[in-house]
């Protein structure tokens, strides 16, 4: 099996609702957002899966986000910004975008030593 792997990032500023610490206050993060996919076998050009093409899909996922208040942009107007909550919606958003690999998983990095990987 072969795995490919994107990486990108977004600028933008969350509040934790109803979290007790520094984290309710707004603050701001760089995430860096981590995209796997899996494949069995490889194209005819020796690709698992073009990293062009899974950029193409993931970049306006990602671009809603940045540099804004996260609170206020759907979805996380009505539920938490949490780290985990926004690799699942990213998550669900490229699973209907991806076709000749399977979707396995999802990281969003609030720091270099603090991160999340959500995978149904």
């Amino acid at each position: 099996m072969y795995q490919v792997r994107v990486r990108r990032h977004f600028d933008a500023a969350h509040a934790l609702r109803g979290y007790k610490g520094k984290c309710e206050a707004m603050h701001g993060h760089r995430y860096e957002v981590v995209v796997c996919l899996e494949a069995d076998e490889l194209d005819d050009t020796g690709l698992a899966y073009d990293f062009t093409a899974l950029k193409l899909v993931l970049d306006p996922i990602i671009q809603r986000f940045d540099h804004t208040l996260l609170n206020e942009a759907p979805p996380f107007d009505s539920m938490n910004p949490s780290s985990e909550n926004i690799a699942r919606v990213i998550y669900e958003e490229l699973l209907g975008s991806i076709e000749g690999a399977r979707l396995s998983a999802v990281e969003v990095w609030e720091s270099p030593d603090a991160w999340v990987t959500y995978s149904p």
